[in-house]
């Protein structure tokens, strides 16, 4: 029951914001990335010490860097909210796309594309702007800690044409025809990758980055084409997308998917240093630590 409310709760805010204007919106949602960056301390403070530590920036430069991302993050929120409002006819008003042709050559091979992006800008506005646009969008998403906000964001995803799986589900079946049908599978291959993941320097820290994107690549000899957005100065967003990533073949297989993953986190890194206030830097990235019996098998691929 409860979970109910708040389902419909989040379903009348989303009517309410559709009504505004686009920019009152993105006003509206600034202002409570404030409110959040004053609020939310322990988000705040570790998102501080981590670019501090990564951008070797000052106590004030990192605090206004996070600052600026609390704001683009609360414009995100409140766009997500005003997804219903998009249409195939009005999506160019809010999201230009730069690269199209590297995903419609990457396409016409006909083994599937993977879709390597991060948690930047307005990543679920692209995923509708591409779809919109006529191509075979689907993605790998993982739940949300809260059911209802899973359940909302799903619908979202849906109403513009986008496919979702459910990481760690039955889902990765699913998710592994749709490319050998040939889709665009997408990836947010910046979160901590886990015990199952390859570890190296993530801006300058260890980290364990996934080795999904390289094992669906390796499988279905798939295209791997990054793709990042940003917000606009003059409102909405820019998504850039680039020329694809060459697969490199070792006659290791391990050895293979290590410096895969490698190469498209650095990819990911490079975007993420372009524009550092569009990363979401509280992020538990480097939570899982590097086994020491790890070490043995990192010479060995380095």
């Amino acid at each position: 029951m409860r979970g109910n409310l708040q389902y419909f709760f989040l379903k009348m805010l989303s009517r309410l914001i559709c009504l505004l204007p686009y920019r009152l919106v993105c006003w509206l949602g600034r202002q409570l990335g404030i409110i959040v960056y004053v609020a939310a301390k322990r988000q705040r403070e570790r998102g501080i010490m981590q670019v501090t530590d990564s951008l070797k920036l000052t106590q004030a430069e990192a605090s206004a860097l996070i600052r600026r991302m609390f704001c683009n993050l609360g414009q995100t929120v409140m766009e997500v909210l005003y997804t219903p409002a998009l249409t195939p006819q009005n999506i160019r008003q809010y999201v230009s796309i730069s690269g199209l042709e590297h995903l419609q050559k990457a396409l016409s091979q006909g083994h599937g594309v993977v879709f390597l992006t991060a948690h930047m800008g307005n990543w679920e506005w692209m995923a509708a702007a591409l779809c919109y646009a006529g191509f075979p969008i689907t993605t790998i998403a993982k739940p949300q800690p809260n059911p209802q906000h899973t359940r909302i964001l799903n619908e979202f995803r849906t109403m513009v044409g986008l496919e979702v799986f459910n990481r760690g589900t039955s889902d990765m079946i699913k998710a592994a025809r749709a490319l050998k049908k040939g889709k665009v599978l997408g990836f947010l291959a910046d979160q901590d990758g886990g015990t199952d993941g390859v570890f190296f320097d993530f801006l300058g820290k260890n980290a364990s980055s996934p080795v999904g994107p390289a094992y669906f690549a390796k499988t279905f000899k798939s295209v791997i084409v990054p793709a990042f957005t940003y917000h606009r100065p003059q409102g909405g967003h820019h998504v850039v997308i680039k020329p694809p990533v060459a697969y490199q073949h070792y006659d290791d297989p391990d050895q293979e998917i290590y410096h895969n993953t490698l190469q498209m986190t650095k990819v990911i890194e490079e975007a993420i240093l372009a524009y550092p206030d569009e990363w979401i830097w509280f992020m538990r990235r480097w939570n899982t630590q590097k086994p020491a019996a790890s070490s043995e098998v990192h010479d060995r691929f380095a």
